[in-house]
């Protein structure tokens, strides 16, 4: 199974293509979409936008998993995070993609097993998950692995459980 996990932002979008097969994780791509700082905020979320548009296109995942939106301090910062996860959604659902949402709680309890896990612990395990040599950068880009993992661990669950009420 091919997965997209996201991290939403305005500023920087983390992305990660995972495959997910036999239980071993294999990263596909991982990165950020950045948009300039001086660009206007419509431009900046047309930008995410197409940009979404053309990873969904370029590497054809087969379920999309997004991080919930959280409460922020600044108003102003959840209202444009809540913006720019509007437009990713789109993208997603345009493309016909099964679209699922984890809190930062379930990612943490998820990959470390700890609801209140550091970020380097959650980077740490994830970079271990992946088979990949070095911590991922930056942090939105290691987020979205995290969440494309969570992912394949729900997805797994409800498989056995599913299995296991079939045999009951």
């Amino acid at each position: 199974m091919v997965i997209l996990g996201i991290d939403p932002g305005y500023e920087r979008v983390g992305y990660a293509v995972i495959d997910y097969t036999a239980n071993k994780f294999r990263p596909i791509t991982i990165g950020t979409v950045t948009t300039p700082a001086h660009t206007e905020f419509s431009g900046r979320l047309n930008s995410i936008y197409e940009d979404l548009v053309s990873i969904i296109d370029t590497f054809k995942p087969e379920e999309f998993a997004i991080e919930e939106l959280f409460y922020f301090k600044n108003q102003k910062t959840v209202i444009d995070v809540a913006q720019a996860r509007g437009v990713i959604l789109l993208a997603a659902k345009r493309a016909g993609l099964p679209i699922y949402e984890y809190t930062p709680l379930q990612v943490k309890n998820s990959i470390v097993g700890y609801g209140r896990a550091e970020k380097s612990q959650i980077q740490e395990m994830t970079r271990k998950l992946l088979r990949i040599d070095k911590v991922i950068r930056p942090d939105d880009a290691a987020d979205a692995a995290a969440i494309a993992i969570t992912h394949a661990y729900t997805v797994n669950s409800r498989k056995i459980g599913a299995m296991a009420a079939n045999n009951i």
